[in-house]
């Protein structure tokens, strides 16, 4: 069978991702702080593109002839959640959502701006005021550098009296301490990098071990706790026992064995207890961890009367326009090079692509917190209780958008409401059935099962048997296994773990 090339003309319709619709998409689904950082580095590339400040006088009137604002945040405002679809795979004019017939509104209007009417008439000349001492940061909002753990230590290591072998093996001690607070190599191994005999080490060790916090460079919870006993001067002869000897059945709550295996009653064991629940299992615990991440919402819901208002968080937001000298390079006549009107014409048509698609950002968040309020109303008036099942398709059918752009639209975003701050996808959970046949959202479900648990006996904690029985009286028909799952979900112990006795 010969084998031959030839060629044959094939005609289909492909679906393909402009560019303009790619950065569409990509908007959606940035957070609030991202956005901003994204519109700070477009300004920065793109030429043609400038922040427009409040109360320029050389600002060309909103209303008057060539209104040629930009004003990106407050465009959003009054648009309040036209139709604008930016996610929508199948739509390549960025997601616009279909139209009806009704007469359009002044929202819409606004929406609908010739975009051309953007262009500045005049360049950009006033400086923003550097401002005096009111306008600059408070002192704890600047930026420090947070104290580790290993600088602390060798903070006090420099104030110590160390011979130099010992402080040789110390700096290796606390460069081998991990962020728990804990010895992660053994006495061989850091002899070994040191260089340092193994005596010398131990001697360093022990040194290093009454540093502040009570507890570091210990090598087992054990040691950790019995550090801490001496610091504090802990003398109860059935404490340290306990550290010594049966720390492990403690960990267990096992106060009967505690008390079998040491012959002392259960109620002396609870009060050791209550003594080494007060020490320190992690002496690292403060220096650890991520910085604190503050959330700054993307929407406010208002109570005004019977109705919620969405209000959309524009601070910090820059107010884009686009410079106006660049529009006499492309006007008719101007003795620019062909190259050079190429690159301004590039240069102004992304510019005009990035107010419109964080316009139309603007307005697809609006338009999917209001269907959300629609949809959770007995959530905002009453709380979290009554949260009904939702799911990202009852949305996208209700604004008539995509599922995936809904998906988008609400991740990583925060809207501040009358009953705290959560992030979109909260509104967003599955459903239980109740015993009558209706059904109740999981986060209400995990909400009771959390009341149960901090309401409870310490000394009769509720089993989880016990809590899906309860739950099945309050019409909740759920079975233990996924009382297990939400329990864990939220962090909570066992019941035999959260017993306490005395």
């Amino acid at each position: 069978m010969a084998l031959e090339l030839k060629q044959h003309l094939k005609l289909s319709q492909q679906l393909v991702m402009t560019p303009q619709l790619q950065q569409a998409i990509k908007l959606l689904q940035l957070s609030r702080m991202e956005l901003v950082g994204l519109v700070q580095k477009e300004l920065q590339e793109n030429p043609v593109l400038e922040e427009s400040i409040e109360g320029d006088e050389d600002r060309p009137s909103d209303t008057g002839e060539g209104g040629e604002t930009a004003d990106l945040a407050a465009e959003a405002s009054r648009a309040d959640g036209v139709a604008g679809d930016a996610g929508g795979e199948a739509d390549a004019r960025a997601g616009e959502g279909p139209e009806s017939d009704r007469e359009p509104t002044d929202a819409e209007k606004v929406a609908d701006l010739d975009w051309q009417n953007y262009m500045d008439a005049r360049p950009q000349t006033a400086v923003r005021d550097s401002g005096g001492d009111d306008e600059r940061p408070s002192i704890e909002n600047t930026l420090t550098r947070r104290e580790s753990l290993s600088d602390h230590l060798l903070w006090q290591l420099q104030l110590a009296d160390f011979p130099v072998e010992e402080e040789v093996a110390a700096r290796f001690i606390i460069g081998n301490i991990d962020d728990k607070g804990y010895l992660a190599s053994t006495l061989e191994e850091i002899s070994r990098q040191s260089g340092v005999l193994e005596d010398v080490v131990a001697r360093a060790l022990s040194k290093v071990q009454e540093f502040d916090p009570a507890g570091v460079a210990a090598r087992d919870l054990r040691e950790c706790l019995c550090i801490q006993a001496r610091a504090l001067e802990i003398r109860d002869p059935l404490v340290l026992r306990i550290l010594d000897e049966q720390l492990e059945t403690l960990i267990k709550r096992d106060f009967r064995g505690v008390a079998r295996a040491l012959g002392v009653t259960i109620e002396e064991v609870a009060e050791a207890s209550h003594v080494i629940g007060r020490l320190e299992p992690r002496p690292g615990r403060a220096f650890g961890g991520d910085d604190p991440v503050y959330i700054v919402p993307d929407i406010y819901v208002h109570r005004i009367g019977d109705d919620f208002h969405v209000v959309l968080n524009d601070d910090g937001l820059p107010r884009l326009r686009i410079n106006g000298l660049y529009r006499e390079v492309l006007a008719k006549g101007n003795p620019a090079s062909k190259d050079t009107k190429e690159y301004v014409h590039d240069k102004v048509r992304s510019a005009m692509w990035l107010i419109k698609s964080i316009h139309q950002r603007q307005r697809t968040i609006y338009k999917v917190m209001q269907s959300i309020i629609k949809h959770q109303r007995d959530f905002f008036e009453k709380g979290i209780n009554f949260l009904k099942p939702l799911n990202l398709r009852d949305v996208a059918d209700d604004i008539e958008m995509h599922e995936s752009t809904v998906s988008r639209v609400t991740t990583n975003k925060y809207a501040h409401t009358p009953q705290g701050i959560f992030e979109l996808k909260y509104f967003f959970n599955s459903s239980i059935n109740r015993v009558d046949g209706d059904a109740v959202a999981s986060e209400s479900v995990k909400e009771r099962i959390r009341r149960l648990i901090t309401n409870e006996d310490p000394r009769r904690p509720l089993s989880d048997q016990r809590i899906a029985e309860m739950l099945r009286v309050a019409n909740i028909d759920i079975a233990r296994r996924t009382v297990t799952k939400y329990r864990e979900s939220m962090n909570m112990l066992s019941s035999t773990k959260r017993r306490e006795v005395g």
